[in-house]
């Protein structure tokens, strides 16, 4: 009979690996991307979001942000870590209410290491504590955190949150949101979806706002400031939330008499796309030097810009359309972006053919003939733009002759019927261009491979117009004929932000 000498530091590791169970080994970090070839270190791996509850708190004098985020998520493999999207200085993160270690990363990476690996399938509650001043904050040079004279506003695309909240930022992990915020009396704070309730407290109003329906990270907005807020119902019964920075100066008036007709378009567009997919609707300006508008989920963002030159009806049906194409359905991934931007721009012609400045039709072979074979509009693939192409003219104009020529090819029974069933066939959910395909190709019981490579796809210009019928785009001697909506409609080139 033999005795065994152990060492002391042998023993200790023994002990450890007796400690650790046998599949321990399987548990690995999560992504640092989420696989988005047009943004690699965009969103995460590792886990799905289901809902986001912010607690936060704004003083608008210093722009100092301090937030209590809770995120409910599942794992979808076997984790020892994983990554959150976010700038912000943070003292504290939970995981299912122990504390966690955690580290920031590269340029908007927060890494938590939970106190023991987490199973795949595991229900998982995040609570990270956080503050800082947003706009002192970069990230590969730039900043989507927009200071306002009385406050600040969230609204940018591909990228926003990581100003204001952690997240998985990427459109394939959609959440619902409760967005809490405590700005001093006076200031109003404006998100998404609904206002559930108000309370004031010593000197500090708090804003609760709900949105109960899967929302992108990037469609989440904040606005902080003193606004004018107007509410209503549309006729087909939304209710509608506008506010309007009580410092617009000469673009207050435009913009109340563009925006204020939300219900009426909301209603409008419901005939082409279906029921809204929401529970409320509106909009608000901001007294920003942005140029752009941007359809963060029921609650649009426009600069005051976009009604600098008067009332500007196009921009709000362009931002409303993406409510069904873009928000109720969201790209699968960013190269998908032709599907929010192509048919949003062609609600813009439906409605241009509805107020009798221009058929749509007349709109796409304006648009086929003012751009010659050798424009570099044409080098531009709607279908996979690129990421310094995702909002080129091309992918708003060139998308939307694609559609055009869509509907020439199917006939407007089928055009009509797939408009309406794509947000209803897919409602929350996420898609991809060729997912749209071969809805087409399914409601029409046509191929159409041949016309989604010729319009999206090659960068030539086609040989033929979308309708078959440039001449209507033609006056006397060939000149070019500018429908009377086109200045409204190209007012909104280049809508989005970053």
């Amino acid at each position: 009979m033999h005795r065994r000498i152990i060492a002391p530091g042998a023993l200790a590791a023994a002990s450890l690996l007796l400690a650790v169970p046998a599949s321990a080994a399987t548990f690995t970090p999560g992504a640092p991307g989420i696989g988005d070839p047009y943004y690699p270190s965009y969103g995460n791996g590792g886990y799905d979001v289901s809902h986001y509850d912010l607690r936060l708190q704004y003083q608008p004098k210093t722009d100092e942000l301090e937030g209590t985020a809770t995120i409910l998520a599942k794992t979808t493999q076997d984790l020892s870590s994983f990554d959150l999207d976010f700038l912000l200085d943070v003292s504290e993160v939970r995981v299912n209410g122990v504390k966690a270690t955690f580290a920031s990363s590269g340029e908007h990476e927060l890494v938590v290491t939970p106190k023991t690996p987490l199973p795949k399938g595991t229900q998982v509650t995040v609570v990270v504590r956080y503050s800082g001043v947003p706009s002192t904050k970069s990230a590969y040079g730039f900043t989507t955190w927009h200071r306002t004279p009385d406050g600040a506003v969230a609204a940018d695309e591909p990228e926003a949150a990581w100003w204001w909240f952690p997240s998985n930022d990427h459109p394939s992990d959609k959440a619902t949101y409760d967005v809490s915020v405590a700005v001093p009396d006076g200031t109003q704070a404006i998100s998404n979806g609904a206002l559930t309730s108000t309370s004031s407290k010593l000197g500090w109003t708090r804003y609760n706002w709900r949105q109960d329906k899967p929302q992108a990270t990037y469609l989440a907005t904040l606005a902080l400031g003193r606004f004018d807020i107007t509410t209503s119902t549309s006729e087909g019964g939304v209710p509608v939330i506008n506010a309007y920075s009580k410092d617009l100066g000469d673009n207050d008036g435009a913009a109340r008499a563009s925006v204020e007709r939300t219900g009426e378009l909301v209603d409008w567009l419901s005939g082409y796309f279906g029921p809204y997919p929401f529970s409320s609707a509106g909009g608000y300006v901001p007294n920003t030097t942005t140029g752009y508008a941007l359809e963060t989920q029921t609650r649009v963002y426009y600069s005051p810009k976009q009604f600098a030159a008067g009332s500007n009806t196009s921009v709000v049906v362009h931002e409303l359309a993406h409510q069904w194409y873009g928000d109720d359905v969201s790209l699968k991934g960013w190269k998908d972006i032709w599907i929010n931007e192509g048919f949003a721009r062609y609600a813009q012609w439906l409605w241009s053919e509805h107020e009798g400045e221009g058929t749509t039709r007349e709109l796409a072979d304006y648009v086929y003939a003012s751009h010659p074979a050798d424009d570099p509009f044409w080098t531009v693939k709607p279908g996979d733009p690129g990421a310094d192409g995702q909002f080129d003219l091309a992918v708003y104009d060139r998308g939307a002759l694609a559609i055009e020529a869509l509907r020439h090819a199917v006939g407007d029974d089928a055009f009509f019927t797939l408009l309406k069933g794509w947000p209803t066939s897919h409602a929350y959910g996420n898609a991809s261009v060729s997912d749209f395909q071969r809805y087409a190709e399914e409601i029409s019981g046509k191929p159409l491979s041949s016309l989604f490579d010729t319009w999206l796809f090659e960068p030539t210009k086609p040989a033929a117009p979308a309708t078959g019928a440039v001449s209507l785009a033609r006056g006397v001697d060939g000149v070019v004929v500018q429908p009377k909506s086109w200045k409204k409609i190209e007012a909104t080139n280049g809508v989005h932000g970053h």
